[in-house]
């Protein structure tokens, strides 16, 4: 090894028989180098003989130019995967809040308390002898002190730190029941759902923006080779089923494996003939350009791919007699029609979701030089030579296939002389051996100069089909109010067809794209222009429903422009909450997690976004909640989310079911739970007011212990874990129940308040009642202690009872149990024999025997009870008489515009998607997005005819006709916009 100045040059020679360990010799000159190998953020010097020890062995010489290792926190995988952020929900935010809200009105409670001591012991004592006993050591300040912290003592049930441990274990418990949900487990593959953070299971119940992949998430990944374009002509035909096609005969070739969905026996003939080069250079660029590696089973090449995509180019040209065979470091082997023939990798040019391209530069068996290229079409097409033939009919099969749903890729390659190839050459390595800033730069502009001037071959066309279920529930979640917004990198055609087929955008919903969004944006008031356009195009009568009927359509370059403009960000937001959905096509994983961004900074609704690779995971951990499909690109999205599922329309059941339920059950649990402790603990402020404000507890010091952790846990707890107010098929078949999450209706700010306004009048009942009725009486303050624990106790049974709509067998007996501790533990707390064992501890001697069997403490306990819970009783009789009359609302259907007009009508496309095969014939016919309009005739006289008196069957059967005409509605739509057509 020798050092000379910066550079570093490292020769080993293993021994030439044995291939033993190498000696290692250095010499120095120069400055000193010191060889250093990071190990996360510590760097540990090495020796270099240790550092590269197991790396020679195998290598008989090599030289190396400032090598440098990176593991731990500093390597490539852990740099790349974003700032790790801890997600805490909404509701543990407005809950840290008041808790903190609680803890300074405590002490401030406290601070009053004992100046109002200090004040009481210093007049009474100078009035009365007696009473300066009351002073310690005299001084009524260093009294109330003490007294100060005596309060806080005393009033420290009111800060409900039990609540974090019991609202860490019901996340546990409702992450089990997500895993436990049969209904989400996917037989095929035995995957279940997966809750991979415990901690956001009620923010499952009040997402307001869904955003998700399209490959792999809607689609089932599994792709099919089902057309492609060469030199201009288009070879097999989507419009026919996969399973419909007919397959072809290719007994000829012994390397067919039968997984060919394409029928184009013409186009067998040409390769087989050599009737067309084109078509031989086309599938040659299929097998070489590639990551997919080879291996050997019972005599055939199994395929192992870095994505779907490059297996289904790879298996197709194998399919056709261009079989992939093996490659080494610096070599491919490909048989071509049953020739073997070894290719000279020279380079390889690496897919980036930046560059959106790959090439291979090979040397051929008969030593020409050529570039193969294959990636997204607005990157190809942009790099071709000037001239290019057919360029005009591969443009108008791109769009076909788009139409059609079909993924594209464009193949091209390029003859490369050999003095440019040795001048690239030497380039590429000066750059690689480059420590600047600029490295990434430069080299991606060197690649850039030898990926030009290239000739057009054709296109691919690799249908992916959507998976079952997911037309229905994005329709579903769109009823729930959720907006659903897709982010992919497909082209605007392909996934404005796609949003048609799953049910993101209905016939009738009008396109907003960029040029006329800009002019919105750029407006002084963008949402009055944003309407105003509406309206002015007809599209809708109304103002709801000129949001309702459009979607915005925006491509990644059109994305960048925001970047400039951050004042258009919160003027965008606006307006796509008023838009159906928004498509992002043709963007990057970096601009999934921008968009994700967007959305959390300008709205305060929660974000879910959903996919299934590692081009997902930024958006995934940028989001509110990331969920991950288990798929077939790896588990980097499983591993970085907060949800796991097997299939998209398991959201219905953990959004709608598991989640609403959550929301609602922790709502209740964490509302009850303040409201039973503050209600309890702060008599001891009413009280202070009539013992000189002593810190004299009102409760026996076994009941405060109890009363918490024993007497009033279990039955929030079985409520809290099986509480419905709706069974699961309910949630699903009515999921405007969700909105009450999205509203966070159940838990605010302003619903605290409330609990806590509650939960002192409550406080002021449970005191004032039994004083008045003991006040000059001849029952004593022991009875009066447990008259107001009975009270307390009754109180905190009878609100969990009303909380509870879902009664269990479990939810009876743990309250049926808490009343029967209660009285059970107190008798023994009060036994004789224990004041005896110790008579600090347990003082009140024998005072539940007496007050048990004294109906004034009974009658008193329970009119304190009744009239502690009356403001609950009264809210709950109030929802259920003003609710009674309109329950049928949820069904009705609401009045559309009488008429929707377009300047373009949509019709029958001849050629039907994969997505429209896989969910069946019918209405759902997919079309181009700049023409996607129809008209929808009026329902206003079907709802008036619903609502004739003279109708037989009378007004009970509103929820029938309702569903009914809903139906009929979508029929006659979807008839007229065929006979439109």
């Amino acid at each position: 090894m020798t050092w000379r100045g910066d550079a570093v040059i490292l020769r080993l020679t293993p021994d030439p028989v044995t291939y033993s360990s190498p000696k290692v010799s250095a010499q120095r000159s120069g400055r000193i180098c010191v060889w250093e190998m990071c190990c996360g953020s510590i760097k540990t010097k090495s020796s270099p003989r240790t550092f590269f020890f197991y790396a020679a062995q195998s290598l008989t010489a090599f030289v190396m130019w400032r090598q440098r290792t990176l593991t731990g926190a500093d390597c490539k995988i852990l740099r790349n995967c974003g700032k790790l952020r801890v997600k805490t929900t909404q509701m543990e935010k407005i809950l840290n809040r008041v808790v903190i809200g609680i803890v300074l009105s405590l002490l401030l409670a406290a601070l009053l308390l004992a100046i109002g001591c200090g004040v009481f012991s210093s007049r009474t004592s100078t009035q009365t002898e007696v009473m300066s006993a009351l002073l310690v050591y005299g001084n009524p300040i260093y009294t109330a002190f003490l007294t100060y912290w005596s309060y806080i003592i005393l009033l420290s049930p009111v800060m409900p730190m039990a609540l974090y441990i019991s609202f860490e274990v019901v996340h546990v418990v409702h992450s089990l029941f997500i895993g436990w949900d049969i209904e989400m487990h996917w037989e095929q593959t035995d995957v279940p759902a997966q809750a991979r953070n415990t901690s956001l299971n009620e923010e499952l119940g009040q997402v307001g923006y869904l955003l998700s992949d399209k490959t792999g998430t809607l689609t089932e990944n599994r792709l099919l080779f089902r057309q492609c374009c060469i030199d201009g002509k288009i070879y097999g035909d989507a419009s026919i089923s996969a399973e419909e096609t007919e397959p072809m005969d290719l007994s000829w070739n012994p390397f067919s494996c039968g997984g060919l969905y394409m029928s184009a026996p013409r186009l067998v003939e040409k390769l087989r003939g050599q009737q067309c080069p084109v078509s031989r250079q086309f599938f040659t660029a299929l097998a070489l350009c590639h990551t997919v590696m080879a291996e050997w089973r019972q005599g055939a090449p199994v395929y192992q791919a870095a994505s779907p995509d490059e297996e289904a180019l790879v298996g197709a040209a194998r399919e056709l007699g261009w079989v992939f065979l093996s490659r080494t470091r610096n070599s491919l082997t490909v048989s071509e029609l049953g020739v073997i023939r070894d290719y000279q990798l020279l380079a390889l040019l690496d897919f980036t979701s930046q560059r959106r391209r790959m090439s291979v530069l090979v040397r051929e068996p008969e030593g020409g030089l050529k570039l193969y290229c294959k990636g997204a079409d607005i990157v190809i097409l942009e790099r071709l030579q000037k001239n290019c033939p057919c360029l005009e009919s591969t443009e108008t099969a791109l769009e076909l296939f788009a139409h059609a749903c079909l993924r594209t890729l464009c193949v091209a390659v390029r003859s490369v002389p050999e003095a440019s190839w040795e001048q690239w050459s030497e380039t590429l390595d000066q750059y690689a051996t480059m420590t600047t800033c600029d490295r990434d730069n430069m080299l991606e502009a060197l690649y850039d100069d030898m990926e030009r001037e290239l000739q057009l071959l054709g296109v691919t066309a690799i249908e992916d089909r959507l998976q079952e279920g997911v037309p229905e529930t994005i329709a579903m979640l769109r009823d729930a109010g959720l907006k659903v917004w897709v982010l992919t990198g497909d082209k605007k055609e392909t996934a404005v067809n796609i949003g048609y087929s799953c049910k993101l955008l209905d016939p009738d919903t009008r396109l907003l794209e960029w040029q006329e969004l800009r002019q919105i944006l750029q407006s002084p008031d963008p949402e009055v222009s944003f309407f105003k356009a509406r309206q002015t195009e007809l599209w809708a009568v109304d103002r709801e429903t000129a949001g309702e009927k459009t979607a915005v359509v925006l491509t990644g370059p059109e994305l960048a422009e925001f970047d400039s403009r951050p004042e258009w960000g919160a003027a965008f937001m606006s307006l796509a909450g008023h838009c159906q959905s928004v498509l992002c096509c043709r963007v990057t994983p970096g601009q999934k997690a921008d968009i994700v961004t967007l959305v959390r900074k300008h709205t305060s609704s929660i974000t879910m976004t959903i996919g299934d690779g590692a081009n997902d995971v930024n958006m995934i951990k940028t989001a509110h909640i990331g969920v991950a499909l288990v798929g077939v690109e790896g588990s980097q999205a499983v591993q970085n989310a907060d949800f796991s599922l097997a299939q998209f329309r398991f959201l219905q059941r953990l959004l709608l079911v598991h989640g609403r339920w959550s929301y609602r059950r922790i709502s209740l649990f964490v509302r009850y739970f303040l409201y039973k402790t503050c209600s309890f603990a702060l008599v001891h402020i009413w009280f202070g007011f009539f013992n000189g404000f002593s810190a004299q507890s009102l409760y026996e010091s076994w009941f405060i212990a109890l009363y918490t952790a024993f007497y009033t846990s279990i039955p929030v707890q079985c409520m809290v874990f099986f509480e419905q107010d709706v069974s699961a098929e309910g949630s699903l078949k009515w999921p405007e129940l969700y909105k009450v999450g999205q509203r966070h209706g159940l838990f605010n700010p302003l619903v605290l308040s409330a609990t806590l306004i509650y939960a002192v009048y409550s406080s002021i009942v449970l005191f004032f009642i039994p004083f008045g009725v003991f006040y000059n009486s001849a029952l004593d303050y022991q009875t009066m202690a447990v008259t107001v624990a009975m009270a307390a106790m009754f109180t905190a049974t009878i609100e969990v009872m009303l909380l509870t709509r879902y009664w269990t067998k479990f939810n009876i007996a743990t309250v049926c149990v808490s009343l029967v501790l209660f009285f059970i533990c107190t008798r023994i707390t009060h036994s004789p024999r224990l004041f005896q064992k110790s008579p600090v501890d347990y003082y009140f001697i024998g005072a539940s025997d007496k007050a048990f069997i004294d109906p004034v403490v009974w009658l008193t306990a329970l009119l304190t009870a009744w009239t502690a819970v009356l403001p609950s009783v009264t809210v709950c009789a109030l929802s259920v008489i003003l609710t009674k009359q309109h329950k049928h609302k949820i069904h009705t259907t609401r009045l559309q515009p009488v008429e929707l007009k377009s300047k373009l009508r949509r019709g029958n496309s001849v050629r039907r998607s994969s997505y429209a095969l896989s969910q069946g014939r019918g209405p759902r016919h997919l079309t181009s997005g700049t023409s996607a309009h129809s008209r929808v005739p009026s329902v206003k006289d079907r709802v008036i005819a619903s609502n004739d008196p003279t109708d037989s069957q009378g007004p009970n059967h509103i929820k029938e006709k309702s569903d009914t005409l809903s139906y009929e509605r979508q029929n006659i739509s979807s008839k007229q916009m065929n006979h439109d057509g």
